[in-house]
């Protein structure tokens, strides 16, 4: 039981990426408590999605994008795969950006020096050692995270008005709001998650030997029972991070006047009722923790979309001397979210509109997903049951309403 929550901890702090950070605090200094409500909105939807990913992986044997390019169309897979790829370049060039962001507050170097810098150790790590070393490294950062607890509870918050803020939702039509939604939404439930959770589950049983497709097929319910769990704590602990962190900037940042975040700096003092003047260490750590873990994510999950886009195969057991279309994909995205920093964009502002973009590849990845998890040409009997189809087709809806509300109030 330890070693299962301790696993999931680690799982839950990572999906919380620097894009996730920026608008999460983002949320919490301009709206204050008024946007606690949206963490156990989130929570079911953020279950549902990394569970129905991980299920097409784990009994269908392929990754999503092969997945749907078995069962789809072309003209429904090319504009997935094309708005795959973009969300996974822009959020990894937000995340790239945020981590220099806040390496910046302690090193006195120009934040796109940084981002070369790191983009570099990652993508050398990765071409030479493999992401399982990257995690071994960096996942105890991730745990810095729980630091916005404590701050939080340091802040000495009112516990009525946090019951309130959290039950009673508190919406403002307003583009800005509906942006912010989004962004919450995209940000914690991202395509590259999607596509990164199935090819994990492949490469998982790659691992342990099942390299042909017929070995990998099909699943027993008692393993589909441990996923579902594995899952639940991840996703339950992901999001007590998001919750804390609005929390803490509501509570220090919005009372203060500080409603709008344009550089790490402010970002960080959340977390001074904690840290004092040792806020802007913590954040670094954490935000470096957390994007070392992710970026890597996004910019092999770019790789994976491609190759099984033009149904080629792409695998992390690979050498790159032996799949170099594979390796050469990741090189060019690492590049091109280099690239994206060199145009003088905010890079607290980008880990937002990172979060937007995501947001909008949502609903049409979401409803694929459930028709896929719906077919017994694909998954068999671990067909979807009524709870998990009542989730994911209320999620599915949600997020279509979100976007369709957010393009409406751009033009009203």
């Amino acid at each position: 039981m330890m070693k299962l929550v301790g696993a999931g901890v680690v799982t839950g702090a990572a999906d919380d990426d620097p894009s996730a950070i920026g608008t999460y605090a983002s949320a919490g200094a301009r709206f204050g408590l008024g946007f606690l409500w949206i963490a156990p909105v989130l929570l079911p939807m953020m279950y549902v999605v990394t569970y129905l990913s991980a299920k097409i992986g784990q009994v269908y044997g392929k990754g999503l994008f092969a997945c749907i390019r078995d069962q789809f169309p072309r003209w429904v897979l090319y504009p997935m795969v094309t708005l795959a790829f973009l969300g996974n370049i822009i959020e990894a060039a937000a995340d790239l950006g945020g981590i220099g962001a806040a390496l910046n507050l302690l090193v006195p170097v120009p934040v796109p020096l940084i981002v070369v810098g790191t983009a570099l150790v990652i993508f050398a790590v990765q071409y030479f050692g493999s992401y399982t070393l990257i995690r071994r490294v960096f996942r105890w950062l991730a745990l810095v995270l729980f630091a916005y607890v404590a701050a939080a509870i340091l802040a000495r918050p009112d516990p009525l008005e946090i019951l309130r803020a959290t039950f009673l939702p508190s919406i403002t039509f307003s583009s800005e709001f509906v942006a912010l939604v989004v962004a919450c939404i995209g940000t914690s439930l991202s395509a590259y998650v999607y596509t990164w959770q199935s090819n994990q589950e492949v490469e998982e049983q790659i691992a342990i030997g099942r390299r042909r497709l017929w070995q990998r097929k099909g699943a027993t319910r008692r393993e589909m029972k441990r996923t579902s769990h594995d899952v639940l704590i991840g996703m339950i602990f992901s999001n007590l991070i998001l919750y804390f962190i609005i929390l803490s900037t509501g509570l220090t940042l919005h009372p203060a006047g500080q409603t709008e975040i344009d550089s790490a700096a402010q970002a960080a003092a959340a977390l001074e009722p904690l840290a004092g003047e040792g806020a802007k260490y913590l954040f670094a750590a954490g935000v470096v923790g957390v994007g070392f873990l992710a970026v890597p994510i996004m910019t092999t999950g770019a790789a994976y979309d491609v190759v099984q886009g033009i149904g080629r195969e792409g695998s992390l057991h690979d050498a790159p001397s032996h799949n170099k279309l594979f390796y050469a994909i990741i090189g060019i995205v690492t590049a091109l979210a280099v690239a994206m920093n060199f145009l003088g964009l905010n890079p607290m502002k980008m880990l937002v509109w990172s979060g937007v973009v995501q947001g909008f590849s949502v609903p049409p990845l979401l409803l694929l997903m459930m028709l896929l998890t719906n077919s017994r040409t694909v998954v068999g009997a671990r067909t979807n049951g009524r709870w998990t189809n009542f989730l994911g087709w209320a999620t599915t809806l949600v997020t279509f309403l979100c976007t369709v509300t957010l393009v409406v109030t751009w033009f009203a």
